[in-house]
């Protein structure tokens, strides 16, 4: 995600800010205990492809098996998800072991072409997310979109063989406009969430739509994130919710962007969201935090143009569950989030993985985690997708 635009960041977040958001309230004990650390250095290969940008990760049960979806737009090989195993139970915790590399392709039966050679009427992806579905044999992926060839964010089934299935036709609130509406350049669907039942397929957009308000500054929290629920079945927009990032924690220390937003969205139920906020500023590092939803709060913002303030509607409120970088020093870049396979004790875990940008500056940094569920509650332990 990031490669292509931290040097235009900056102009993103200027603007008119909303009312500065008051300070936080100390953060409570975090309902994340770290498993372990793995990493796969940058320039790793496999299967004629070089293993980075990995944006998305998904576990799947029935198989025991993890799906790693790369943005890389064509630059270092075509379009691709990486199948691994991970072993979460035995400390300490070592780096996926890769037993295949998939390449989606598009409607017209092909893969996807690269950079050099982009195909007529086709995008180039920018992947951030997938999800598998209900089978374990097919999955669902997002692109943030190729803007500057006229093409928004785009949501596709493919099956595990590459073959397309079908597209889902999205909001045109989500898509690029013109002035200032619409979308943000690279900064627009960046994650996804299947409800338990399979039904429902919710969408993060990374950062505010342009005439809802600026993205968070270190002084302040900015315009509210939209995640948009649609049936996956007919792609029917559902809800839509008003989710409110928090400022970015540290101002940068040299010339260039600083950011936070949305980095990836993952169901707990039917209706609880873990939401993970990733930040960033340069000089200063990345950070990531984890917040809990309930995805009945809130206003439903599907009609709503602009999220002015003092406007009628209401954002949704958020629980903080833990800060990533205190958990592990030297935080990379975390842009994927993913149920993994239950401990021993019967204990949930989360996984997430790092975007190294295809920079030797960074790593593919994966975390394991067990997951203790919200303060005050018990975790529901979801089953990860079979």
């Amino acid at each position: 995600m990031m490669r292509s635009r931290l040097a235009v960041l900056a102009l993103v977040l200027a603007g008119c800010a909303f009312a500065p958001a008051p300070p936080q309230a100390p953060a409570p004990p975090a309902r994340l205990q770290l498993i372990g650390v793995a990493e796969l250095p940058t320039g790793s290969e496999y299967g004629g492809t070089t293993v980075g940008g990995l944006s998305g990760i998904a576990y799947s049960a029935a198989r025991d098996e993890y799906l790693l979806i790369s943005d890389d737009r064509g630059n270092d090989g075509p379009a691709r998800v990486y199948r691994a195993r991970i072993d979460i139970g035995k400390a300490p915790l070592a780096p996926p072991r890769l037993t295949g590399v998939l390449h989606p392709r598009h409607a017209g039966g092909a893969p996807f072409a690269p950079w050099w050679r982009p195909a007529d009427g086709v995008d180039r992806p920018d992947a951030e997310a997938l999800r598998w579905l209900p089978g374990s044999q097919a999955y669902v992926w997002s692109s943030e979109g190729d803007f500057a060839r006229g093409f928004g964010p785009r949501v596709r089934i493919n099956r595990l063989d590459g073959g397309y299935l079908r597209e889902l036709a999205l909001p045109a609130a989500l898509q690029p406009g013109k002035g200032e509406q619409g979308a943000r350049g690279n900064a627009a669907l960046e994650g996804l969430a299947l409800t338990p039942d399979g039904r429902t397929l919710w969408l993060a957009m990374e950062l505010p739509l342009k005439q809802d308000g600026p993205a968070a500054t270190p002084r302040d929290a900015g315009a509210p994130v939209r995640i948009t629920a649609l049936d996956l079945a007919s792609g029917r927009p559902l809800r839509q919710i008003a989710y409110p990032p928090e400022r970015v924690p540290l101002p940068r220390r040299l010339p260039g962007p600083q950011l936070n937003g949305v980095s990836e969205i993952l169901m707990e139920d039917a209706h609880h969201m873990l939401v993970l906020e990733r930040s960033y500023s340069a000089g200063a590092g990345f950070g990531a935090r984890l917040y809990r939803i309930d995805t009945r709060g809130g206003s439903d913002t599907l009609g709503v143009d602009a999220l002015a303030p003092g406007g009628a509607w209401q954002p949704v409120p958020k629980q903080l569950l833990a800060d990533l970088g205190a958990l592990v020093p030297g935080l990379d870049n975390i842009e994927g989030m993913a149920w993994g396979a239950h401990l021993a004790d019967g204990g949930c875990t989360l996984v997430f993985v790092s975007d190294n940008n295809f920079n030797p500056a960074q790593t593919t940094q994966f975390i394991a985690a067990r997951y203790l569920g919200p303060p005050g509650g018990a975790s529901n332990c979801p089953e990860p997708a079979r």
